[in-house]
């Protein structure tokens, strides 16, 4: 039996959870739309910097509706740490749109695109156990195909590389592309930080 309070809990941090990762993933399908052309879109750009910055208001609302709220639904180092991973998370992917602009890049390589699209289905899965947090209902399901797609995203990065250093001649261009791969790499694995907080909420909850 739960223990009975006369003060409820707030149970909008659940909600603003949700926000947060629809914005997220938002981001990353406008970073698959902006590499999916050569050159890129590079207007995409902008609209990616926009979600960054709903996406950091949505997060400073968390914790400012954490630090007004006397009993939470969650652990409040929990429901910090969720907020700045997903954060985290649309920083990445705001990183790696940048660069692309800041590079000038004009003919977007296999790898990328690859890339982007394990990005893509990593925060899908991380909406999705978002979304199914309240209940507890597939969280740790989902986190652990999020957690294969980072060992893909590994996989992907390594080949994208190798591939780089194997067909490209010009040292400044596999400086550049190096970088956007590791920036894309980089959003996969924060997307497993997220999958692996939300596994230890799940748990710690049971």
């Amino acid at each position: 039996m739960s223990p009975f309070s006369l003060v409820p809990r707030d149970n909008n941090f659940f909600r603003e959870f949700t926000n947060l990762a629809d914005g997220v993933k938002s981001g990353a399908r406008e970073l698959r739309q902006m590499i999916a052309t050569d050159p890129p879109d590079m207007d995409k750009v902008e609209a990616i910097k926009e979600i960054e910055h709903t996406c950091d208001e949505v997060t400073r609302g968390i914790i400012d509706r954490l630090n007004r709220t006397f009993i939470t639904p969650l652990d409040r180092e929990d429901i910090h740490a969720l907020a700045g991973s997903l954060d985290d998370v649309m920083d990445a992917i705001d990183a790696a749109a940048a660069v692309i602009r800041l590079y000038r890049i004009t003919r977007v390589r296999n790898g990328a695109k690859q890339l982007v699209d394990i990005v893509c289905d990593s925060v899908d899965g991380i909406s999705q156990a978002v979304a199914a947090l309240e209940r507890r209902n597939g969280v740790l399901e989902i986190a652990a195909k999020v957690k294969q797609l980072e060992h893909e995203a590994d996989r992907a990065h390594q080949d994208a590389i190798v591939e780089l250093f194997d067909q490209e001649r010009d040292p400044i261009a596999v400086i550049k592309w190096k970088e956007i791969f590791d920036f894309l790499e980089a959003a996969t694995d924060r997307c497993e930080d997220v999958a692996n907080l939300l596994e230890g909420v799940v748990v710690k909850h049971a």
